[in-house]
C-alpha cells in the first residue's frame, strides 16, 4: 500500500516539474517582447500627445510636413505649400527635431 502512494505522488510531482519550461518560456516572452512594446506604445502616446503647432512631423506613411492645427483626435499638417491635409493624431509616426538640414540642401 505505500508503494501505491509513493507512486502517485511522484507522478504528480513530475507533471508539474513538466510545466516549469513553459512558465519560463512565458515569463522570457514577457519580458522581451511584450513589457517593451507596452514601453515603447506608452511613449508614442504621449509623445503624440505633445504635439503642438509648428512642429515637423513624420507621419507612418512616410510623409514629412508641419503641423498647423491641432485637435484631440486630428492634426492638420502642411505637406507642401497650401496643401493641408488632416490626419489622425495616432498616425503620426515621429516628431522631427527643430533645426534639422532639410533633405535636399
Amino acid at each position: 500500500m505505500l508503494d501505491f502512494l509513493a507512486a502517485g505522488a511522484s507522478s504528480a510531482g513530475g507533471g508539474l516539474i513538466g510545466f516549469v519550461p513553459i512558465i519560463g518560456m512565458v515569463l522570457i516572452f514577457w519580458f522581451l517582447i511584450i513589457r517593451p512594446q507596452m514601453r515603447q506604445q506608452k511613449e508614442h502616446k504621449a509623445k503624440i500627445a505633445a504635439v503642438k503647432r509648428n512642429d515637423k512631423v513624420v507621419t507612418s506613411s512616410g510623409i514629412i510636413g508641419k503641423v498647423t492645427k491641432v485637435d484631440d483626435e486630428y492634426a492638420e499638417v502642411e505637406i507642401a505649400q497650401g496643401v493641408r491635409v488632416q490626419l489622425v493624431k495616432s498616425m503620426i509616426g515621429d516628431i522631427l527635431p527643430l533645426g534639422g538640414k532639410p533633405a535636399n540642401d
